[in-house]
């Protein structure tokens, strides 16, 4: 049983958004066309509240993108994106839904930020995506949507570290930077994690 897990395809983290990632339109259609090809389809949103602590304009004299400590966790500082019920917030209206089974929000806890779809950054909270897959029979997770080097990363790392089967459809991600997305390619293939195009699965 295969499930495709679609990472925070909203509208802060595509062009135009506070948190855009370059060229982040261009995978709607795979986003859409891949859905028929899995047992079961998923989809995330980062969902913080205002004054999220993974924000920038949190921390006085701090710039965004740089690095802080912050709850014993290295912390990037990020623009306000995804504040709860904002329009950046809403996943892209060209997203087809209609096979989305169920949407995880994730990055609520105003004091921790959550990459994954699976946890926390710290590990401490889970978000309930593990036990639904399994009680959905699920043993394969394809991960797909923004950002390759962050969300995708992660929710591809943490679902390969709760024992399923995991691919990264590479031409249906994107991600922010060359290196970090390099480096987390590179990760990920260490651990086991596949990574296949969306035409390989398309053409399947």
């Amino acid at each position: 049983m295969t499930c495709l897990l679609l990472i925070d395809f909203q509208l802060d983290f595509l062009p135009g958004g506070a948190l855009a990632v370059d060229g982040g339109n261009a995978i709607l259609p795979l986003l859409n066309d891949l859905q028929p090809r899995f047992d079961l389809v998923v989809a995330t949103q980062d969902w913080h509240p205002a004054g999220h602590r993974s924000f920038a304009s949190t921390h006085p004299g701090q710039e965004a993108f740089s690095e802080i400590q912050w709850q014993g966790l290295p912390q990037r500082l990020w623009p306000d994106h995804c504040v709860q019920g904002s329009p950046g917030a809403a996943l892209h209206p060209g997203l087809n839904l209609d096979r989305v089974e169920a949407i995880f929000r994730k990055g609520t806890d105003p004091e921790l930020d959550s990459y994954s779809a699976f946890f926390d950054n710290g590990h401490r909270r889970a978000t309930g995506l593990t036990g639904y897959l399994r009680a959905r029979g699920i043993t394969q997770v394809f991960v797909a949507g923004l950002a390759t080097d962050y969300c995708v990363y992660y929710s591809a790392k943490d679902a390969h570290g709760e024992g399923f089967e995991v691919a990264v459809l590479e031409d249906a991600s994107r991600g922010i930077a060359p290196e970090s997305i390099a480096a987390a390619k590179a990760d990920l293939l260490a651990l086991g994690v596949r990574f296949v195009q969306a035409s390989e699965v398309l053409a399947g």
